[in-house]
């Protein structure tokens, strides 16, 4: 039988000791403002904190709650009137100017030109001259719809329709020089200020200008045609678009036709074609650049125009590699044209021009290769270079009229056929006395031509140039006589 056992004595347990507890302050609890965030300030010791009754502590338990949650408590309303703590910073247009670095503008014997006013060291990289901002710039693109930078015409203004009129492939000068016309109305406009620098109607060379009996001296029947139906073309635009109904505010642009003839010939002779950039989209545009318009031609140019597109700038920049002494005129490079395509679009020729052509008739023919090794010219036909560097004696003498003649006199090549000095020396012979006889149609010579030039006897602009081009091709056709007698005297036999 199993014996029962005794259960233990539940006892309570003990209390658990727990630690004593402390008594805060009221100062500690109540917080007259919220608290702040920020970086911790240095402050003074806090006062010694007094000991509260336990009344006073059991009442602030009963206070209420942090006001970190209530409503913002506004001590100064907001005025009547809000006023702008920096009116200029709402400005959100601005004007830009140009900016010229080591050059200077002085009058030359071409009219006005750029002229380095220090020595430039050749670089790797090209170096900027010159800095033109869109603001100062006429722009229009090539293609419809037409779009202006900058954006002058307001909505609704005559001019637009008159623009929107003209053929969208060949009139791209007739709308530049509306908008050039349009720009010269505008109050506070900064062609208004620079057109005291653009050439007047008596100063300017274009033959837009030119009347017939100087059209005449050129001694070209093909380019005075030419010109003739361009000066038709314009004064029928002109009559068109500006006859007695039209208001007055497009009236005044253009008076008479003499004064839209300058305003085409000012497009014509100082505007250039240009890729711009406009955000995600890459403009072809016909451009009035102020400033770059001084630059004259050179096929030998030592500069070029290059479109900044991030803050939307022209600059000229003179090229990599090449050096500049002072007083050394800046040019850049037009096009490559004959002389009769540079007179009709900008009204200037050159004796010197690499691409001037000759039409000879005669069957006889020269060896290109013997031709291009007297005179040390090298590159294919459309890239021919005098290389200076091979040259002695005949420095002075090859230039570009010499390249000229290479592209212009009827050549042959036939592999590595050697050329035969006797029949050379015939041909050359022939070819010589082709050109005496197209100088000879001419109805002055050269020395007549330059005694009228020299003359102090005033002279209109245009009849000049129109003397100086039939000029020019005497002194080319004289420059392939000499160049010829050269090469009878060098040919290898």
């Amino acid at each position: 039988m199993a014996t029962p056992v005794a259960s233990p004595l539940l006892l309570p347990l003990p209390a658990p000791a727990f630690p004593p507890r402390r008594v805060a302050s009221t100062q500690r609890l109540l917080l007259a403002h919220p608290p702040r965030a920020g970086r911790p300030r240095l402050r003074e010791p806090p006062p010694p904190v007094e000991e509260a009754a336990p009344a006073a502590v059991e009442e602030a338990y009963d206070a209420p709650p942090l006001r970190l949650l209530d409503p913002p408590h506004e001590d100064e309303p907001y005025p009547d009137e809000m006023e702008a703590a920096d009116p200029d910073f709402y400005r959100i247009g601005y004007a830009r100017m140009m900016r010229a670095y080591g050059i200077e503008f002085l009058e030359g014997p071409d009219g006005m030109g750029v002229y380095a006013s220090r020595d430039v060291e050749p670089l790797r990289r090209a170096r900027v001259i010159m800095e033109i901002p869109l603001e100062l710039m006429l722009t229009i693109t090539k293609k419809h719809p037409w779009m202006f930078f900058p954006d002058i015409v307001p909505l609704g203004h005559p001019i637009f329709d008159i623009i929107e009129s003209t053929n969208p492939e060949t009139d791209w000068d007739l709308r530049l020089a509306c908008l050039l016309l349009y720009a010269f109305d505008v109050e506070g406009n900064f062609w208004q200020l620079y057109g005291d620098f653009l050439p007047s109607g008596d100063e300017c060379t274009s033959l837009l200008l030119a009347p017939k009996e100087d059209l005449m001296e050129l001694e070209d029947q093909d380019l005075s045609s030419e010109m003739l139906k361009q000066q038709k073309r314009a004064v029928d635009f002109w009559q068109k678009h500006w006859h007695k109904a039209i208001p007055l505010k497009l009236k005044r642009l253009a008076p008479d036709h003499e004064r839209f003839l300058w305003a085409l010939s000012i497009v014509q002779s100082r505007s250039f074609n240009l890729k711009m950039r406009m955000g995600a989209f890459l403009q072809d545009a016909n451009v009035l650049a102020p400033y770059a318009d001084m630059l004259n031609h050179s096929p030998n140019a030592n500069c070029f125009l290059h479109w900044r597109f991030k803050d939307r700038m022209l600059e000229v920049m003179i090229k990599a590699g090449r050096s500049v002494k002072k007083g050394d005129e800046m040019t850049i490079d037009y096009m490559s044209a004959v002389n009769s395509t540079l007179m009709q679009r900008y009204g200037f020729s050159s004796s010197t021009n690499p691409w001037e052509l000759i039409n000879f008739s005669s069957p006889a023919k020269i060896h290109l290769d013997s031709f291009l090794s007297v005179f040390n010219i090298a590159g294919l036909h459309d890239e021919l270079y005098h290389n200076a560097t091979l040259t002695s004696g005949e420095s002075t003498f090859v230039d570009g009229g010499v390249v000229a003649a290479a592209r212009t006199l009827p050549t042959w090549s036939d592999g590595d056929l050697p050329a035969v000095p006797s029949v050379e020396r015939k041909s050359a012979q022939a070819l010589q006395e082709e050109c005496r006889k197209m100088s000879e149609s001419f109805s002055t010579t050269i020395q007549q031509d330059e005694e009228i030039l020299d003359s102090d006897e005033p002279i209109r602009k245009t009849r000049e140039i129109a003397i100086k081009y039939r000029l020019h091709r005497k002194l080319l056709l004289q420059k392939i006589i000499d160049s010829l007698d050269i090469y009878q005297d060098r040919i290898l036999f």
